[in-house]
């Protein structure tokens, strides 16, 4: 019995004695770790506090304290600390003096750099504003040179038609005659529109389309009656959106011109006058009027502009090509609208008083034609006259 129980004995002691070996051995390692980890630890963080040094700032080396660059960790722990200060050597004043000069350098240098940078920028921005501003002075005397050179197209237009002297510029009116008015309407087409015009009971010019399909019978329609004229389509400016067919173009040859024209007086034999159906931009163009007046004189046409255009050169070519020169002075229809249209007679009416006649164009709209009818007592102070009657031809 005795021997069982001191066998039992020892390998309690000899499980004991191990035991502790164990725990010996755990602790020398956590100790090891714990060393290599604050070790690790401070070298990080010696790098972060170096790199988290303000750029702008101004430090002296006599403000900077280890406390501050290197705070201390573990300061319960005395060891800890005294590891800190032997890894970094921070209680030789020599080499923290020397850190911190190097410290000063490196932000002085920025600074500096900085500097640069900014100076360089405000250069920089100077001449962007210096070249905006040549821009916008360049973009302001081109604008003047342009409208200048406009207002001198434009005096040079009017000196040049105010140059030429026709009949019409050279007649005076004599008073003691009755002023006449030539009232025109223009796009004439069918037989029903003929018939209402010759209702009204005074001289009224009729301007005939030239043939096509949308208006096969309009030459036919003409032929009787004792004075007419042609309404020739012209080109307009690109927002006029429905031209006639065989409207004449800026761009056609001579030969398409005067095959126009010929093609005229084959179908209206008796007509003398012609005047432009739209044709804004063609009465502008010099170099396609003068070929229309020259196919206009040679098949006996006497050319009336309409005037759709401010700057038409149709005066130019009458006197080139010894024609008179006739031009409407109103429209009475732009609005379709009665009032408007009977106050548009009575100012053509006026400026007949004023120089001795004048010329309105309208056209067979029904509003238009009631305006007409209903208003021969306006004409009492003149006297109705076809184109042809007008007192300089």
């Amino acid at each position: 019995m005795n021997q069982k129980k001191s066998r039992k004995k020892s390998k309690k002691s000899s499980k004991s004695v191990s035991n502790k070996k164990l725990v010996k051995i755990f602790l020398l390692l956590f100790l090891i770790a714990f060393l290599v980890s604050l070790v690790v630890y401070f070298k990080l963080k010696e790098k972060n506090t170096i790199k988290n040094i303000p750029d702008n700032s101004t430090i002296s080396s006599s403000e900077i304290k280890p406390e501050t660059l290197f705070p201390k960790v573990l300061d319960k722990d005395p060891s800890s600390n005294q590891l800190f200060e032997e890894k970094f050597n921070l209680n030789e004043e020599n080499k923290f003096e020397e850190y911190t000069n190097e410290l000063e350098k490196v932000i002085e240098d920025k600074l500096e750099r900085e500097d640069f940078i900014n100076k360089e920028n405000e250069i920089i921005q100077k001449k962007v504003e210096e070249i905006k501003e040549e821009k916008a002075k360049e973009l302001n005397a081109k604008k003047e040179t342009k409208e200048q050179n406009k207002n001198k197209e434009k005096e040079k237009e009017k000196t040049d038609e105010k140059s030429i002297i026709t009949n019409k510029d050279s007649f005076t009116y004599d008073k003691k005659s009755k002023p006449k008015i030539a009232i025109v309407i223009d796009d004439v087409s069918s037989q029903a529109q003929k018939d209402a015009i010759l209702a009204m009971g005074y001289k009224i010019t009729m301007a005939f389309f030239p043939p096509t399909s949308g208006h096969p019978d309009s030459a036919r329609i003409a032929q009787n009656l004792p004075f007419y004229m042609i309404h020739f389509p012209m080109q307009a400016s690109p927002k006029f959106k429905s031209p006639e067919t065989h409207t004449l173009n800026i761009t056609d040859s001579y030969e398409t011109i005067e095959n126009r024209v010929k093609q005229l007086r084959a179908w209206y034999p008796n007509a003398v006058y012609t005047n432009n159906h739209t044709g804004s931009v063609f009465t502008e163009n010099e170099e396609a009027m003068d070929k229309l007046f020259r196919a206009l004189k040679k098949y006996n046409f006497i050319f009336v502009d309409s005037r759709t255009s401010g700057k038409s050169v149709a005066k130019k070519y009458a006197q080139k090509y010894n024609m008179p020169y006739i031009v409407r002075n109103i429209f009475i229809d732009n609005e379709e609208n009665y009032q408007y249209i009977q106050n548009q007679l009575k100012q053509a009416i006026e400026i007949a008083k004023k120089q001795g006649y004048a010329i309105a164009i309208g056209h067979p709209h029904s509003v238009t034609l009631k305006v007409l009818k209903d208003s021969k007592h306006l004409l009492k102070d003149v006297e109705p006259i076809f184109v042809n009657q007008l007192p300089y031809l």
